[in-house]
């Protein structure tokens, strides 16, 4: 779980028509199931006019929170539908270019309005596989690595080298300053025991990050 993984930077739309027929390309950032069946169900009610709205996505198994460092290989949740598309001529292509671009935590949807002219299952196949591939290009291919939140409370007497330790560390952080300090840590699944450790070792223990 602590591999750095390719998935899109941000939403992204990207429209084309082939012989009257206009295809709109979506792809979003997910994290889980729940994200991407929102992303999908965002695009069905946006677009509710459409011919076809044909999903796709590659996901983690399970909720964020059931997630845990040190639990393996992450699972994936692979899922296409051809929404009313001719077998195999829509959402398994465009599946498999979320695959052949090896992107994961992301969701695709491909909005079809139908121009009159059939294209066949040869010519669906290249507009639904053209349509993702126009949008992850739009959105951006990024490499991203496995984030978890460290959550450190202490006394103010110690709170200065904890807030020392976390910036030289070059993460996110929010401090909340309250009876105690409370420091909630974004940082990379990799590097979470070693900053862990180290600052426990620079508070002779009095800090236990969770």
């Amino acid at each position: 779980m602590t591999d750095a993984y390719l998935t899109v930077a941000e939403r992204a739309t990207a429209t084309f028509e082939v012989r009257g027929s206009e295809f709109l390309g979506h792809v979003s950032p997910a994290a889980s199931v729940d994200e991407a069946e929102a992303f999908v169900e965002t695009v069905r009610e946006e677009y509710a006019d459409a011919t076809h709205n044909v999903p796709a996505y590659r996901v983690p198994a399970g909720e964020p929170s059931e997630r845990r460092p040190g639990d393996g290989e992450v699972m994936l949740r692979e899922y296409a539908s051809d929404d009313g598309e001719p077998s195999g001529s829509a959402g398994k292509p465009a599946l498999n270019v979320l695959q052949g671009r090896e992107v994961r935590n992301v969701a695709a949807v491909v909005t079809r309005y139908y121009g009159g002219t059939n294209l066949g299952v040869g010519g669906l196949v290249s507009a639904y596989s053209r349509a993702v591939q126009d949008a992850l290009d739009a959105a951006g291919v990024v490499e991203e690595r496995p984030h978890r939140t460290m959550v450190v409370t202490t006394a103010y007497d110690d709170s200065g080298t904890v807030r020392g330790i976390v910036e030289s560390a070059d993460v996110s952080f929010e401090a909340e300053y309250g009876e105690d300090v409370t420091f909630e840590i974004r940082v990379p699944v990799a590097e979470a025991a070693a900053l862990a450790d180290r600052l426990r070792s620079a508070t002779s223990g009095r800090v236990d990050p969770e």
